[in-house]
């Protein structure tokens, strides 16, 4: 039996639709935006963590020339990762991909696994690089949560909530289940956390999306909710006896 659609459906409906064709026509032009080699997308996820984009863009290219391929990465030194990773910081992301290379090529015949539940399972990657690498190497529709995505949530369908487990259900109810538009939505709603729903300012009068979130929807009220009223003054009510008096003395 097929389920009546509500409400929200048609809410989380016209959130993705408006989302995915901002992100076609603003979406940055990004280099592993160009590729669905599951290694290059591992890379850019792990730079990416606590990194800002300018910086991945700079080293990203440099590290896949000297490291093209898992196996290569697999078969370099600890040391040789270590200095190649040199002004990203956080060194202990390049050791952890270092390990994950080898036990890839151990365990796995070199190829990355396909579902967030293996991926997880190797060094460095937690629920949100699972699901993002999944996605944007493998198409799967499964949500990728991290920062920004959060920040988005919360603001869109959750503004009070707290709990991590509720923006996670609504990022799988959310994605769309065709695998490009997938892509798409996760690439989409990462986008608009970065550019327009920051940290700093959530910037609503530009949002493709404020007509279906909570918050925007709050802010264009708010001058109607708290501008002063209109109406005439009523009276009180020994102001109206007094009246009532005065009509009957004529």
């Amino acid at each position: 039996m097929t389920r009546k659609s509500t409400p929200r459906d048609a809410r989380h409906a016209e959130f993705r639709r408006r989302l995915i064709r901002w992100f076609r026509r603003h979406g940055r032009d990004l280099p592993w935006r160009h590729t669905r080699d599951p290694y290059r997308v591992l890379v850019s996820e792990i730079m990416l963590q606590q990194t800002q984009v300018a910086r991945v863009q700079a080293y990203y290219p440099r590290f896949l020339q000297r490291y093209p391929t898992l196996r290569a990465l697999a078969a370099a030194t600890p040391r040789a990762v270590r200095e190649s990773w040199d002004g990203l910081g956080y060194y202990r992301r390049a050791e952890n991909l270092h390990r994950l290379a080898r036990i890839v090529v151990d365990q796995h015949a070199g190829v990355l696994p396909a579902q967030p539940a293996d991926l997880a399972r190797l060094p460095g990657i937690g629920r949100y690089t699972a699901g993002a690498v999944a996605c944007f190497a493998y198409e799967q529709p499964t949500p990728a949560v991290d920062t920004n995505v959060a920040r988005v949530l919360r603001r869109a369908f959750h503004p009070r909530t707290r709990r991590p487990r509720r923006l996670w259900e609504t990022a799988a109810t959310l994605i769309p289940r065709a695998r490009t538009a997938a892509w798409t939505f996760n690439q989409g709603i990462m986008e608009l956390g970065a550019l327009v729903c920051t940290a700093r300012e959530a910037r609503c009068g530009i949002c493709p999306v404020r007509r279906v979130c909570a918050t925007g929807n709050r802010r264009e009220q708010a001058p109607y909710i708290n501008a002063p009223a209109t109406s005439a003054r009523i009276p009180s009510t020994p102001e109206m006896l007094a009246a009532t008096r005065r009509r009957l003395r004529r």
